[in-house]
């Protein structure tokens, strides 16, 4: 007996590259592929593909059409199954609806890791090395040598806190400590990250904030995350300690970030992520001196996609043959 077809969503542009394949992973079984933009919700499915063109320019707080239609798309497709995303993280608010009425939701955690991780060490290099003073002097057409300042910190000894320790994580860590940084890992359990890396609980966290030269948040938005760094994790801070965020923006009380950093008491931040997304432009954080703000492109990069894409394949080969997904949302 011919088995049933199996219906794919997918945006037109990922179809035109993705259809002759995905027919490759289900050998005897027909794809038939459901390009968004010529359905209405209600349609039916059973797998879906949110590619990168799907999210577009959109944020958590700020859908543009075509995404918001998209998601409708997937709220309403009552024999949906499984969902991949191109996203490292699930915590836009229609996965966690899907995963509540028992769609299976996989992220492509991993797949850009190393562009992050390079973001984040970029994004410490130029506070460490000074750039940003040194940037603002350029455009002021004025001569600004280091030495009529306060000289830039040797990195070699200086310790990082990775919270976070996922694909990303990981990366961060292994580059650092090319740079003579000591690393502690902050994550799900304590123990003994990797070789020299030394883990604390996520619940402990308190215990190594004294000790970070660096906090670097790598990690996902979940219940246990969400607002972890406020103020008085920030006092905990040493002096001179600076703070980079590439994971998301609500993992930080925001309005105590830029109060520490008003007052010093951070001496400094790379921020890729923000809370809400865009970033107000009557935000103070945009004019402080000594903070980078990135508009959450840390992991942006155009070989993306075809990982992305050769993830999403394997999966689909995978769900052909009744095996587990990689990299499914637990």
């Amino acid at each position: 007996m011919a088995q049933p077809e199996v219906r794919v969503l997918l945006s037109a542009q990922a179809a035109a590259t993705l259809a002759d394949r995905m027919q490759a992973m289900l050998p005897g079984r027909a794809v038939h592929v459901l390009r968004a933009e010529d359905l209405q919700p209600g349609a039916d499915a059973d797998i879906a593909f949110v590619s990168r063109d799907v999210t577009g320019l959109s944020t958590k707080q700020q859908l543009l059409p075509s995404t918001q239609h998209f998601h409708d798309l997937l709220r309403r497709a009552p024999g949906l199954q499984w969902v991949q995303i191109h996203a490292a993280g699930a915590d836009r608010p229609v996965y966690g609806e899907l995963r509540a009425r028992g769609v299976a939701v996989a992220t492509a955690s991993g797949t850009n890791a190393a562009v992050v991780a390079q973001s984040a060490v970029a994004g410490l290099l130029v506070l460490a090395r000074r750039f940003l003073p040194l940037i603002a002097a350029q455009r002021e057409h004025r001569w600004a040598p280091l030495l009529t300042s306060a000289l830039p910190r040797d990195l070699a000894g200086q310790t990082a806190v990775i919270v976070g320790w996922g694909p990303v994580g990981q990366q961060i860590a292994r580059v650092l400590e090319s740079l003579g940084l000591k690393c502690v890992a902050v994550r799900r359990t304590a123990g003994l990250a990797a070789p020299g890396v030394p883990a604390v609980a996520l619940e402990d966290i308190d215990r190594v904030l004294p000790r970070a030269d660096w906090l670097i948040l790598a990690c996902p938005l979940t219940e246990r995350t969400q607002g972890l760094i406020g103020a008085a994790r920030l006092a905990l801070l040493p002096p001179g300690a600076q703070l980079i965020n590439v994971a998301r923006g609500e993992v930080v009380v925001q309005t105590d970030l830029i109060a520490a950093l008003e007052s010093g008491t951070l001496a400094g931040a790379h921020l890729d992520v923000f809370d809400p997304e865009p970033l107000a432009a009557d935000s103070p954080l945009w004019a402080l001196p000594q903070v980078l703000v990135t508009p959450h492109a840390a992991g942006h990069s155009d070989g993306n996609a075809a990982r992305v894409a050769d993830l999403f394949l394997d999966n689909l080969h995978r769900w052909g043959l009744g095996l587990p997904l990689q990299r499914l949302v637990d």
